[in-house]
This record gives structure tokens, sequence and C-alpha cells, in this order.
């Protein structure tokens, strides 16, 4: 029996066929002996989380635009099918040709989220690799890539590669550099020497670790003889006009979590809000011109037959031309019911001429991120709006129609107090009464609003990077707290998250590459899918740590000295460490600092060429 059929022969025993069918439409499919090098992408979660992956579609593009490579697709299968392949020795394959993983030639595995680190090793067990590097002489060279891979430490034991920055560019040479190496006949470590010298390529078996007498990072240093750089600085695409980007997308059967046309307009963020890693890592800003939006929308829409397209981006509100956009969209694309959508505005952004172009097909809940509760709060974390702007922006809202809003926050952020938590709610009743403040003939019937609040993580690259997280039961306490003021409010609900996830999310945001070992024990205990609230195990995390000897507290509630060498120092996002310092010390403050399109911060991104050109 093929490995085809073998698959057949599972799909009616498990809860979604789907996710592991393939044949969709527009899925590339060619000649594996036509090709040269074949490259496998792993999105380490679901085929319906995966296929929502704006980053995996592109790459995707990418590389299938080259007569010489085949790009095929390959998800986490979820418990029920993991179970069967293991049972019947089916080993994880591509959707495109059901070629086993471990016949390919380069594995890429994109780092969305620190919660599917275990989803990796339980990847590359199925494919039949061994997961540690040194033990591979053969089989797939395994790249990661993507926000975590901005420290990847935690993973240094099971990856060959990790590539920083964009991948458009990035991805291809790595290609280059493989068909280079292995027309070379050279040992398969030759090929991790040589792809050291690509541009944003960290290669970690080049490099040793040295750590002090309290158990911090004293050194992370290339190896003699090496040949890898001492600072390893991230890859940038300049030109996103120019940039690779798919002209079809790949349509599913079945339904995926963000199932419609996604339009990237620009790239980066100018704000610096002190907490998010994104802003961050992603600089600078780049925004794609209205033609080539106009032309890419047009090719997705007539390829795909979606009826939405969502304009994407960090914040949406910032493209320099959204309402001339979002005006040429709506015009263009009305007759055909397509619906335009905005994600996550930023409420300080005037967006009443934009609300009115996107809803003349279909509204969707108006959904804005106030963050903090408290103006001193806000200025804390930079976020740069105040309390005033909220209200216009839902008051806008609410005269043009719309009666849905969800609004995001954050509980323990730096400096945060029992005011700050109790400022959400005040927040929420001010937003109520703006919506019974226009007229009733005016307003859209059933008041819908939504407060989230996350727990915060201190990540990496970011100004908070030195700040501990919350403790366990000081989170509990202050949720309970926002709940019970909440609960008084008719028409708003609260959702929140667990606190025992963020906590792990923290050891690995954070981590050293010692945590290699308690990722190893954990998915030996048997966790997995642990951003899944019923699959997540804490208590089978906390065992791993234990098994080890390795104290998550050292990692999560520790507030850093400002002289600590991080995991990561060694690796450039782009923003210097010098003024992610300056930042956590006006934090201290509630100082805040101007967007830089206003005028430079001195972030370090100029030292890229090409970078915050006309800035």
């Amino acid at each position: 029996m093929s490995l085809s059929e073998s698959i057949e022969n599972l799909l009616m025993s498990v809860q979604k066929p789907v996710r592991y069918m393939g044949g969709e439409f527009n899925a590339v499919m060619k000649d594996p002996g036509a090709v040269d090098v074949r490259y496998a992408f792993l999105f380490p979660d679901t085929y319906e989380v995966g296929m929502s992956h704006l980053g995996m579609k592109i790459l995707y593009h990418a590389i299938n635009a080259r007569p010489d490579a085949w790009c095929e697709r390959v998800f986490s299968p979820w418990v029920d099918m993991a179970g069967l392949m293991r049972r019947d020795g089916i080993p994880l394959f591509s959707l495109e040709s059901r070629t086993p993983v471990k016949d390919f030639d380069l594995l890429g595995i994109t780092l969305q989220y620190e919660m599917s680190f275990t989803n990796i090793l339980e990847a590359l067990d199925l494919a039949g690799i061994p997961l540690r590097r040194e033990d591979r002489t053969e089989g797939p060279f395994v790249i990661c890539g993507g926000p975590c891979a901005y420290n990847p430490e935690p993973l240094v034991p099971f990856v060959d590669l990790i590539a920083l920055g964009d991948g458009e560019e990035e991805t291809i040479q790595t290609i280059e550099v493989y068909k280079r190496w292995k027309e070379s006949g050279l040992p398969r470590d030759e090929y991790l020497r040589m792809a050291a010298q690509i541009p944003g390529i960290y290669v970690p078996s080049l490099y040793d670790v040295e750590y002090n007498v309290d158990g911090t990072v004293k050194a992370v240093t290339p190896k003699p003889g090496s040949g890898a750089p001492a600072v390893v600085r991230k890859a940038m695409v300049k030109d996103l006009d120019a940039a690779a980007y798919p002209e079809k997308l790949i349509v599913p059967y079945g339904e995926i979590v963000h199932n419609r046309i996604m339009l990237e307009i620009f790239r980066g963020c100018t704000r610096g809000c002190r907490f998010c890693q994104a802003g961050m890592i992603y600089r600078p800003i780049r925004e794609r011109s209205i033609p080539r939006l106009m032309d890419m929308a047009e090719k997705l829409v007539s390829s795909t037959g979606y009826d939405e397209i969502s304009l994407m981006s960090l914040s949406s509100g910032d493209y320099s031309c959204l309402p001339e956009l979002a005006h040429r969209m709506v015009e263009r694309f009305a007759a055909k019911r397509v619906k335009i959508s905005l994600p996550s505005q930023r409420i300080d952004t005037v967006l009443t001429d934009t609300l009115k172009e996107t809803q003349k097909v279909r509204k969707t809940a108006l959904t804005l991120a106030p963050e903090a509760g408290t103006q001193r709060l806000r200025d804390v974390i930079n976020k740069g709006v105040t309390e005033a702007d909220l209200i216009r922006s839902v008051t806008d809202a609410f005269d043009q129609g719309w009666s849905a809003v969800k609004l995001y926050f954050m509980l323990g952020l730096p400096t945060e107090t029992d005011e700050d938590v109790l400022g959400i709610a005040d927040l929420a009743e001010k937003v109520r009464r703006c919506y019974f403040s226009i007229p009733k003939e005016r307003r859209a019937p059933g008041l819908r609003i939504t407060v989230s609040a996350s727990v915060f993580v201190p990540k990496n690259d970011t100004p908070f990077q030195w700040s501990p997280q919350l403790g366990f039961d000081e989170v509990v306490r202050r949720q309970q707290l926002l709940r019970q003021a909440l609960s008084r409010l008719k028409g708003v609900d609260f959702k929140y998250h667990a606190p025992d996830v963020s906590y792990i999310e923290a050891v690995f945001a954070r981590g050293d590459r010692r945590l290699g070992e308690a990722l190893e024990r954990a998915w030996r205990l048997g966790c997995r899918f642990d951003g899944w609230s019923d699959q997540f195990r804490y208590d089978l995390w906390l065992q791993a740590f234990r098994d080890v000897g390795l104290d998550p507290d050292f990692y999560v509630t520790r507030e850093r000295s400002t002289d600590e060498v991080f995991p990561w120092d060694h690796l450039d996002c782009g923003v210097t460490k010098g003024y992610f310092l300056r930042e956590w010390e006006k934090a201290q403050h509630a100082e805040c600092t101007p967007d830089c399109r206003k005028g430079c911060t001195g972030c370090g991104m100029k030292r890229y060429p090409g970078a915050c050109e006309g800035r």
C-alpha cells in the first residue's frame, strides 16, 4: 500500500479530514524530478491556523516562482491524527505530494509563538528526523524564522539555521547556497558554514555560550575558525513594491481562522509602544504604493473568488493614504460585494472617512487597543493615545452605524496598580455612554462591547525586556478585580487569558539555550499544542523544569540588571540595546517618546543602508 493510500485510510477516523487532504485550488504542483531543491514549509500548528498566516503565503509564492525549487506545505497533525500516524507507521508528510518530510532538502519552520515549540519537536519525531542537530547525518536542514527567531536559544539543540528578518530574499539565498553546497560534495557541516555568510542567517552551532556563577549569560561568541560573524544582523527588504507577493492564494476546502485575502499594505511601525516586540523587530516602516496594492487586489480577487480583503499591517490606520486606498478599493469591488476590512486600529487615528468607506458593503466589529486603563499607564508603555482619542473614535464608529466594539488591554504591565486595572472598567463604561449619546434613530441596534485582557509577557528586543512578569497569584487577583467591576456593566463581555500559559510563554521569550533540555523533557512527558487551552498541561511543564533542574522563575519573575548580557545580544534586530535601555528608563517616569515619523528618535535603524530614507 502506498503512503498516499495509507493516509486516505485514516481520514475518516479523524476530526477534520480536510486538514490532511491537500489538492486545494491554487496549490502548486511540480514534477519532483524537474527541480533541484525541495523545500518543506512547516507551520507548527493546525492547518486552519497555519493557512491563515500571511508569511507562509508569501514565502510559498516566492520559492515556487523559481523553476528550480518546489515549496510544499506541512502542518502539525492534531493529536488524533498524530496518534494514528504513529500506530500505522505513517511519517509526517507534505500536503502537495504527500512526500515524507525527511525526504526534503530543506525544512523551514516559522516561529510565531513560543507555545508552539513542543509542536516542532513533535513534527521532527513524526517525520523520523533525529531531534538533536548533532545526531543528523542526512535529511533536511532545519531552518527557523519568524518573530520568535530573535531569541531562538531554547531551540538551539534542535535546529541548523535561524533566519532573522524579512524572508523574501533571505530564503531564496539559503536555497541558492544549498545548491552550491550540494554540487560541491562537501560534508554536511560545510553547508552551515556557507550559510553563515548570508546576511541575517545565524548558525547556533558555530557559537559558544559562557555563563556567570549566578546563571546569567556571560558571553555568546563565534567558535574560533568558524567564520561566523560576532553579531548577526537581520535581513531587510527595502522596497515592498518590488518584493515577492502572491498573485494567487490557496483556497481551502474548509474553514480556516482568516479565510480571506490578506493584503499587506505596509510593514513596520513607528509608534514605539514599549511592550510591542513586533513594533521593534519589523522596523523600519515601508509602504506599498496604491497602484501596486490595487493591482495585487485585482489579481487576488480574480484568482480566488474571495469576498473580503483585509488591509493588513501592524497598525493599518497609520498607512499614509488609507482613506484614498479604502475609497478606491470599495469603488472597485463594491459591485462584486467584496468587503474591505481593517484589523486592530490605533485609536488616535482619524478613522471617520475610512469607516464610511469600508462599511458601504458590510460592517464588521471595530477593534481598538487602548492597552491600559489610565493615562499614566498608557504613558508608561508609550501608547501615545488619550481617553479623548478613544471617545472620539468610538463615537465616530457608533455614528456611522457600528454597534460592536472590541477593546484590547493587558494586565500586569510594569508599574500597574489597582487604579489602572479599574480604569479599564471605567473606559468600558464611557464607551457605553458614547453609544447612547447617538440619537436612537441613527444608532445601530444591539450594542456589544468586548473587553479582552491578556497577561503581559515581557519580550526580548523591547524596552520591557528587563521587566519581571507579574506573579501568578497577583495576576489572578487583578483578573477577578476587573471581572467584578465589568460585571456591573450591561452589554459588556469580559475575556481574559489563563496566567499559566503566559508564564510558560515568558520562560521561553527570554530564555537561554539551557532550556532546550526542559523543552525536550516537556515534549517527552506529553506536552503538545500548548497554545490550545484544552491541550495545555501546566503540571507537566513544571515537572519538566524540576526534572532538568531549572527554576522557571529565574526567567520570569526576576528583574534584570541593566548591565546583564542577554542570551540574544549577539542577534541584531535593528534597534539597539542602548535605545531599549533609554526607553526602559523613560518608562519608569511615564515619559513618552514621539512617533519617529515626527523626527528620528535614534533607535539605530539608520545603521542599515536604505532604512528610514526620507525620514
